[in-house]
């Protein structure tokens, strides 16, 4: 290998020095070498500093021509190319050359990409979003035994000291998307199943979901319990309350065991999937119960509050509910969170 070095550093054929440069990477993947033999072995074709950085760990590898780590600061890239995994980038390899670019640079960094994916896919864990379903079932499944979901965590790149937070989602966004943007630069694995996705993560940064993504958070350390607590969180995000965290619920979340039957035939859930074919009326009702004020809830809809008071009687006399009287209001308020926990069933669409 040494010797192959040595010649290719004196080629003066850019043809044969590209098919060089493919042998020597060649041979580096069969030898399964590790990513800072990948960084070695470039920066010495290239002369100069090679450096390798993963996303999801923030690994960063920046080797001399000496074969010695560089030292810091980093210097400026000259030329840097996307470390890519399943269609997804999950790093950047660069080198450091003081000057213009060299006329094989393009070659031995695009050679050296395709490298360190490899390597990544093969040592693993991959650190691409996108994670196999399969896995992250077993993790969630309430049927999997404590053994087969810590192998499965570690398969998925996660270690045994982290804590897993599982995250429901409804969105039109990809799902590596949404884990990027609310756990930056921290293990976070995505996939579908069945209706919704499934993002496990390390922390959850709720300010930083989407415009447009419905999520529930669960809260407990047991991923499969966790996993529970946040399809029935997502059951509770409204266009208004988009990101529902399970702790946050409190006793409301036990309304979600109501059984559905029982639900239905409730008068007062009854009365409000009435009045909810009238998205105006079901608007007017949400942000009363929402505010519990004439006024605040006119703010709400950008209507003058007389509008609202008569809006609000009409919708009383419909549901057979006082909305004047406390009880009334909290009737109210249980009957319109029942019946989109009845509409944001599984199988089930997604009230406003």
């Amino acid at each position: 290998m040494e010797a192959l070095v040595a010649r290719l550093s004196n080629l003066d054929s850019h043809a044969e020095g590209a098919l060089r440069i493919v042998m020597v990477y060649d041979t580096l993947m069969r030898r399964r070498v590790d990513l800072p033999a990948l960084a070695r072995a470039s920066a010495g074709l290239a002369q100069c500093v090679a450096g390798i950085r993963l996303h999801g760990t923030g690994r960063t590898i920046r080797i001399g021509p000496d074969g010695r780590e560089a030292p810091s600061p980093a210097g400026a890239a000259s030329l840097s190319a996307p470390v890519v995994l399943d269609e997804e980038e999950i790093g950047t390899v660069w080198l450091e050359r003081p000057g213009p670019s060299g006329p094989l640079d393009e070659v031995l960094l695009d050679r050296l990409a395709i490298a360190a994916a490899a390597v990544v896919e093969r040592y693993g864990p991959a650190r691409t979003t996108m994670a196999d379903p399969a896995l992250v079932e077993l993790v969630i499944s309430p049927d999997s035994d404590d053994a087969a979901r810590s192998r499965a965590l570690r398969l998925l790149g996660f270690a045994a000291d982290l804590p897993v937070h599982v995250v429901a989602v409804r969105s039109q966004l990809p799902l590596d998307k949404i884990g990027a943007r609310i756990c930056p630069g921290r293990p976070v694995k995505a996939a579908p199943l069945a209706d919704v996705g499934v993002l496990l993560v390390t922390t959850v940064d709720r300010a930083r979901f989407p415009d447009g993504v419905r999520a529930g958070i669960g809260s407990a350390d047991s991923p499969d319990r966790s996993w529970r607590e946040a399809r029935t969180a997502l059951r509770f995000t409204t266009e208004r309350r988009p990101v529902v965290h399970h702790a946050d619920l409190g006793a409301l979340a036990l309304l979600a065991q109501v059984p559905e039957d029982e639900a239905r035939a409730n008068p007062d859930v009854a009365a409000v999937a009435r009045v909810a074919d009238d998205p105006d009326d079901l608007a007017t009702l949400d942000a009363y119960c929402a505010t519990g004020s004439h006024r605040r809830a006119a703010e709400l809809l950008h209507l003058h509050h007389s509008s609202v008071t008569r809006r609000l009687d009409q919708l009383g006399k419909a549901l057979g509910i006082d909305l004047t009287d406390p009880t009334g209001l909290t009737r109210a308020r249980l009957a319109l969170t029942t019946w989109r926990l009845l509409t944001c069933a599984p199988g089930g669409g997604t009230p406003g």
